[in-house]
C-alpha cells in the first residue's frame, strides 16, 4: 500500500477515526493501532506477518533477559545475532552464496549450485534495526524497566514508519506509547503541510524524473549523449532526495495526525559543505543509528586517529551493505567512508597548522558545497546502477560521449526544484504553518484538498514505488 494512493487515503481515514475513537481507552487504542499496522503491512503480502511478529517478540524476550541482570551480555549478543541472522537469510544469502561460487570457479573448483534468494520482505532492514535498538537501549539502561510486549510490537510495526523509516530508537519512541495522545495538542497545520509537501516531492518531482528521464537513461546509457546522461545523474540526485524525504514528510505528517512525533530525517543535505555535515543532514535517523550502534561500539574516536578512521570505513561499508546485497552498494558505502576519512585527515591538518581562515570564507563554503555535491553524485551512480558494469558504462558515457544541448525543459525544472529547494529559507515553511494555524478548519481542509488535486494533475499517470522500499 503506497502512500500516494487512494487505497492509503481510505485506510488512513479509517485509522484516524478508530485511533481517536479509542484514545480514551489507552490499551485498546494501542491494540487498534497495532492491528491497523499489521493490516497495512499484510496488505502487501500477509505471509510475512508472522516474521514481523517474531522479530518483535524475540527482541522483547531478549530485552527481558537483559533486564533480569543475569547473563545480560549473552542475551544481548544472542538477540543481536538472531536479528542479523534473520536479515542475512532474507537479504544476503543469495549474494554471499553467488560470490562464494564465483570464487571457487576462479580457483578452478566448479560447483553446480542453483542460487535462489528468498523473497525479500518489505522493510525488513528497518524492522531489524528497531529490534536491535530496543535490546541495546535496555542494555544501556535507558529504560527503568523493559517496555510491555504491546509497546514493543507497536514500536516495531507502527505503520507510518514501518516500510521505509525514519528509523526510531526505542528510547525515543516507546515513551510516547506509555501515555495517550492529547487531541488538543495535535499540530494539524504542520501535519497537513508536511503531507502536501511530501506528496509534491514524491509525485511531481521524483515520479516524473523517474519515469521520464532517469529510468530510461540508466537502463540504456549508450543510447544517450553525455549531456543527457549527466542530466540523468543530477536527476537521480533530485529524485532520490525528493522520493525519500517526501516519504518521510508524509510519514511524519500522518504520525502527527495520530498524536505521535517521528524525528526529522532530512535537513537540506545538498547544502552541506563537508562529508560529515552531509551525513548529519541526510537520512539523519540512519546516521544516528550507525553512530550509536556501530561506530561507538567499534571504539568510535576514543582509540587514536588511525583506529577512528578504520571505524569510519567499517561503519560506512556496513551502511552500504545495509542498503543492498550488491557490490555497487558496498562501493557506494566505501566511497562515503573514504570521503569522511579524507576530510577528517584534512580537517586535522589545517586545525594543527592554525591557518584556516580562508576555509571559513563564504567563497570556500560555496566551492566546498559544489565539490561535495558532485562527489555525492558520483556515489549515486553506483547506488542507482543495477551492477558495477552499468555504473562504469555511465561514467564512460559522461567522459567519452557527445555533449550538446538536448535537455527537456520539464525535466530541467524538476531537477532545479528538487535541488533548489535546499536553499529555501526555513522560515518560509514556518510562516506557512503559522498561517494554517490561524485558518478555520474548513478553509484549511479545502486548501489541502486543492493541493492534492494539483499534485494529482502534475504527477505522471503511473505511480513509481518508493526507492527505499527495497531496503
Amino acid at each position: 500500500m503506497l502512500f500516494p494512493t487512494v487505497e492509503f487515503a481510505f485506510f488512513f481515514l479509517l485509522a484516524f477515526g478508530l485511533a481517536w475513537g479509542t484514545v480514551g481507552h489507552h490499551l485498546a487504542h494501542k491494540r487498534v493501532l497495532l492491528m491497523l499496522s499489521y493490516f497495512f503491512y499484510g496488505f502487501w503480502d500477509w505471509h510475512f506477518l508472522p516474521l514481523l511478529f517474531t522479530i518483535s517478540l524475540y527482541s522483547w524476550v531478549a530485552a527481558k533477559g537483559i533486564e533480569r541482570g543475569k547473563y545480560q551480555r549473552l542475551w544481548l549478543v544472542g538477540g543481536i545475532i538472531a536479528c542479523l541472522t534473520t536479515l542475512a537469510w532474507y537479504k544476503y544469502l543469495g549474494f554471499f552464496l553467488q560470490n562464494f561460487l564465483n570464487l571457487t570457479n576462479v580457483l578452478g573448483i566448479e560447483l553446480q549450485v542453483a542460487v535462489v534468494s528468498p523473497i525479500l520482505p518489505l522493510g525488513i532492514s528497518f524492522m531489524i534495526f528497531h529490534a536491535i535498538s530496543l535490546m541495546v537501549d535496555v542494555w544501556r539502561g535507558k529504560f527503568e524497566r523493559t517496555p510491555s510486549l504491546e509497546d514493543v510490537l507497536l514500536y516495531v510495526a507502527f505503520f507510518p514508519h514501518l516500510i521505509a523509516g525514519p528509523i526510531l530508537r526505542a528510547s525515543q519512541f516507546i515513551p510516547q506509547l506509555q501515555k495517550a495522545p492529547d487531541p488538543r495538542r495535535i499540530e494539524t497545520s504542520r501535519a497537513l503541510l508536511l503531507i502536501a509537501i511530501g506528496l509534491f516531492k514524491k509525485v511531481v518531482i521524483a515520479n516524473n524524473l523517474a519515469t521520464l528521464l532517469v529510468d530510461e537513461v540508466f537502463a540504456n546509457p549508450q543510447s544517450f549523449s553525455a549531456s543527457q546522461v549527466m542530466l540523468s545523474i543530477y536527476g537521480y540526485a533530485a529524485q532520490i532526495y525528493c522520493d525519500f524525504s517526501g516519504y518521510t514528510d508524509i510519514a511524519i505528517g500522518c504520525a502527527l495526525l495520530l498524536g505521535y512525533r517521528l524525528p526529522d530525517n532530512f535537513d537540506n543535505p545538498y547544502r552541506s559543505a563537508s562529508p560529515q555535515e552531509f551525513w548529519r543532514r541526510w537520512h539523519i535517523s540512519l546516521s544516528i543509528w550507525l553512530r550509536e550502534y556501530v561506530f561507538i561500539p567499534l571504539g568510535g574516536s576514543r582509540q587514536g586517529k588511525l583506529i577512528s578512521l578504520r571505524n569510519l570505513l567499517i561503519t560506512m561499508l556496513l551502511g552500504g551493505l545495509w542498503h543492498g546485497a550488491a557490490w555497487n552498494f558496498i562501493i557506494w558505502g566505501f566511497l562515503h567512508g573514504l570521503l569522511l576519512a579524507v576530510h577528517r585527515v584534512w580537517d586535522n591538518y589545517w586545525y594543527a597548522h592554525g591557518n584556516d581562515r580562508w576555509r571559513k570564507s563564504e567563497l570556500w563554503c560555496y566551492v566546498s558545497r559544489f565539490m561535495l555535491f558532485h562527489a555525492v553524485c558520483l556515489g549515486w551512480i553506483f547506488f542507482r546502477s543495477s551492477d558495477l558494469g552499468q555504473a562504469l558504462v555511465i561514467m564512460e558515457q559522461v567522459v567519452a560521449g557527445e555533449w550538446y544541448w538536448d535537455f527537456a525543459p520539464g525535466m530541467l525544472l524538476c531537477i532545479v526544484l528538487g535541488i533548489g529547494m535546499h536553499y529555501l529559507p526555513s522560515r518560509v515553511l514556518l510562516r506557512l504553518q503559522l498561517v494554517g494555524m490561524r485558518m478555520p478548519a474548513v478553509v484549511l481542509g479545502a486548501l489541502f484538498a486543492i493541493a492534492l488535486s494539483v499534485i494529482e494533475i502534475l504527477g505522471p499517470s503511473a505511480p513509481a514505488p518508493f526507492i527505499y522500499f527495497q531496503f
